[in-house]
């Protein structure tokens, strides 16, 4: 189970990443960054995949998704310039809060 932990944390890392790139492929216009952005988002499915072999689909794709929406939110705040107000900050950690429930629900 921490192996599949580990995979979970790394597909998020990586899902996070490529979305972050995602403004630099430019509508998929920047080749470059598009095959970046696409080979991301396709690692990070291939380790999703792998995860849901020892993991309850339920809880992996709640934390995949919930701390990848998180990270991106994020990562858009502290590298991108993107606005944070209250109510974007509070509607985060709820669904940080709603990831360690599922995380503890699973245990």
């Amino acid at each position: 189970m921490y192996g599949a932990g580990a995979l979970l944390m790394m597909a998020i890392g990586i899902e996070v990443l490529a979305t972050a790139f995602l403004p630099r492929a430019q509508g998929f216009t920047n080749p470059l960054w598009s095959v970046l952005v696409l080979s991301g988002y396709g690692l990070s499915i291939w380790l999703l995949a792998i995860v849901v072999r020892s993991m309850p689909i339920s809880v992996a794709y709640a934390v995949w998704s919930g701390l990848g929406t998180a990270l991106v939110a994020a990562a858009g705040y502290f590298f991108l310039g993107e606005p944070m107000n209250w109510i974007k900050a509070v509607s985060l950690a709820m669904i940080v809060a709603g990831v360690v429930g599922l995380n503890l629900a699973g245990a």
